[in-house]
């Protein structure tokens, strides 16, 4: 899947992938609970509390397509001010707004509890879609927020899995499931030849875009040749071995076999599998030993548009720094691109937990290159 349908889908549609979203939130909303019944989680910046994650969901969804007068005109709306009405919820913004609200202030924070935010959020998708229906036209512009906040929604579940991953938290497995893999079968150890080219990256034409996919340029590249797959477990291994590198805090060798950890359980490794939860900087080691590289953000997207390229199993590294593309300008959502652009990398892709609804080649993922807690991975290319 190249283009997501979700990005281009009418009303209809939306409205429904808007419903199919909650029902996973909620979902993983019960999941959280059964595993830990406080919801408690240490402070640490890598995560929120899951109250928060959950009461902000809400929130976001809340004030760009229920408290937002602007809400029907898009890009052009403003991000705040008088436009925008009071919340269902006193005191939302004083809980919830990111923007305002310091992330190590979250663990204190008096949040309504777990019954009183499954209210929340209901009480504002119920709202949100009857101002879906209530829409005066379906152009991209008309439906702007509301496929703003599914993909919002989307991201948080994912962090909801990951987080529960880092933590050892036990999960359903078709909660922590939200794609199915993209590309076809590969050899092992294949690669792909690319021709010199001028390649497109960024959106263009019609559908939902994020700011930072904005707007489509060329980019000129010389020939390259690239992995058809991610790095996999039987080709990391070897490194580990020979060079005495660190393992991955969810990797041990035990009794003369190699386990990963997944969500708190033991397991044999599955060696034909991408490697995961490595950062840039492991990434950068394997390719330093390998005589490999890894691939710029254009390469990858280049690249992505070939039968054979497989992808979706794990976020990719690429060697490229999260910066604007030529001609930016961001929407209202501004914190969304514009504070990250120091200090982070991109990531191609998607992983298995990865919403279907978020899944498109244009979308650019970025962390700082030191995290190990996403579920990310690696392809290289040949120097």
């Amino acid at each position: 899947m190249l283009t997501n349908f979700s990005r281009v889908s009418g009303s209809g549609p939306l409205l429904a992938a808007l419903m199919v979203t909650r029902q996973r939130t909620l979902g993983l909303m019960q999941a959280w609970q059964a595993a830990v019944a406080d919801l408690s989680v240490p402070l640490s910046p890598q995560m929120n509390p899951p109250l928060w994650e959950w009461g902000h969901i809400a929130w976001f969804q809340e004030w760009w397509t229920v408290r937002n007068r602007q809400r029907h005109e898009g890009t052009r709306s403003a991000s705040s001010g008088d436009g925008f009405a009071a919340s269902l919820l006193p005191h939302a913004d004083a809980l919830y707004n990111s923007s305002d609200v310091a992330h190590d202030s979250r663990w204190s924070l008096n949040l309504p509890d777990f019954e009183h935010t499954q209210r929340y959020l209901s009480d504002v998708l119920t709202h949100s879609l009857a101002q879906l229906r209530a829409a005066p036209d379906a152009s991209d512009e008309a439906l702007y927020f509301w496929r703003l906040a599914m993909q919002h929604e989307a991201m948080h579940n994912e962090a909801s899995v990951y987080m529960a991953q880092n933590l050892g938290v036990a999960l359903p497995e078709t909660l922590c499931v939200g794609h199915v893999q993209e590309g076809g079968p590969v050899l092992p150890n294949s690669a792909l030849s690319i021709p010199a080219q001028v390649c497109t990256v960024g959106h263009a034409g019609p559908g939902f875009a994020f700011d930072n996919e904005c707007p489509a340029h060329a980019v000129t590249l010389a020939a390259f040749e690239i992995d058809a797959k991610a790095v996999t477990w039987a080709q990391y291994l070897p490194f580990l071995q020979a060079t005495g590198y660190a393992l991955p805090p969810h990797v041990r060798w035990v009794q003369g076999d190699w386990q990963v950890q997944v969500f708190g359980r033991w397991q044999a490794m599955p060696m034909d599998a991408p490697v995961v939860h490595v950062n840039a900087h492991d990434a950068q080691a394997w390719c330093q030993w390998a005589g490999r590289r890894l691939p710029t953000e254009a390469e990858w997207t280049c690249a992505a548009a070939l039968e054979g390229f497989a992808w979706g199993q794990v976020w990719e590294w690429t060697a490229s720094d999260f910066a604007p593309y030529p001609g930016f300008v961001p929407h209202p959502y501004r914190e969304y691109s514009e504070p990250w652009w120091q200090g982070h990398r991109v990531l191609k892709g998607a992983c298995r937990a990865t919403s279907q609804h978020l899944v498109d080649v244009r979308y650019r993922n970025f962390f700082v290159p030191e995290r190990r807690d996403i579920f990310a991975g690696f392809r290289t290319v040949a120097l």
